[in-house]
């Protein structure tokens, strides 16, 4: 039986307090288990806090209660097991080259140049960007700096993926051409994703399991709904539209309650 790898138990979130007023909770008794390989998607209405998920499962925010662990090992801060790929590509250096930009979490770590960059083009071929390896950001279309931003995460290994709505802001062509590879990806790295997405439809194709979070403030994850499709799935597929409107149905009781 599989055993739980990244674990949030009863976790809360708020801002600081302004002026005096205490500001109101983000997350409330936020908990969730999953297993190391697995590709979980979340989803919920705009604004309940997903990102926010994402932020304390990187590190960059300390929750307010509650504790999250990978692998055993609480997360305290940033750290080289845990990477994120953004939805904006403003995460790419724009002065260094597509070889230099993959390979620079390998450069903070002292490898050399020759290992560094061997490691790198091993990561490119993997996304799908054989010689581009010398074009600087502004030469790259948005898929293809999407495609660096997920080369670069997985040159330095980690033990996980964080995905904060990766291709929001691509075309619907680039987008589900990117969500067939990433699927490729996970399979052939095996690597655990936890991936933010308002898309139904995208967390069906994408997902092992889907959680699905009531609105906020004060947001918790309200169920998790496994995806039983066999892969690879397209939306055509028996069973996707039912799927759809079920957690469409979700959501929409979410955004809908107003009590």
């Amino acid at each position: 039986m599989a055993q739980d790898f990244l674990v949030a138990r009863d976790v809360s979130y708020r801002y600081a307090a302004r002026r005096g007023v205490q500001a109101p909770e983000v997350l409330s008794n936020f908990e969730v288990a999953l297993t190391e390989g697995e590709f979980f998607c979340l989803l919920g209405p705009s604004g309940c806090g997903k990102t926010t998920v994402l932020n304390l499962m990187a590190g960059f925010l300390p929750p307010t209660s509650g504790t999250i662990t990978l692998a055993g090992q609480p997360i305290v801060g940033p750290g080289i097991d845990r990477t994120v790929v953004f939805q904006s590509d403003d995460a790419l250096f724009t002065w260094l080259r597509t070889i230099d930009n993959v390979a620079f979490g390998l450069r903070m770590r002292g490898l050399p140049a020759e290992r560094r960059h061997a490691i790198a083009r091993e990561y490119l071929h993997l996304v799908h960007l054989d010689g581009q390896e010398n074009k600087y950001p502004n030469e790259l279309s948005g898929g293809m700096k999407q495609r660096v931003q997920i080369a670069r995460v997985l040159a330095t290994d980690p033990k996980i993926l964080l995905m904060d709505e990766p291709f929001g802001a691509l075309d619907a062509q680039t987008r589900s051409r990117l969500q067939d590879e990433l699927v490729e990806i996970w399979r052939k790295t095996n690597k655990t994703i936890v991936f933010i997405t308002h898309d139904i439809a995208e967390a069906i194709l994408l997902a092992d399991r889907i959680g699905v979070m009531t609105k906020g403030p004060g947001s918790r994850l309200g169920v998790i709904i496994p995806v039983d499709l066999p892969r690879p799935r397209r939306r055509g597929h028996p069973g996707f539209g039912e799927m759809w409107e079920h957690l469409n149905a979700i959501i929409e009781g979410e955004e809908g309650d107003e009590t």
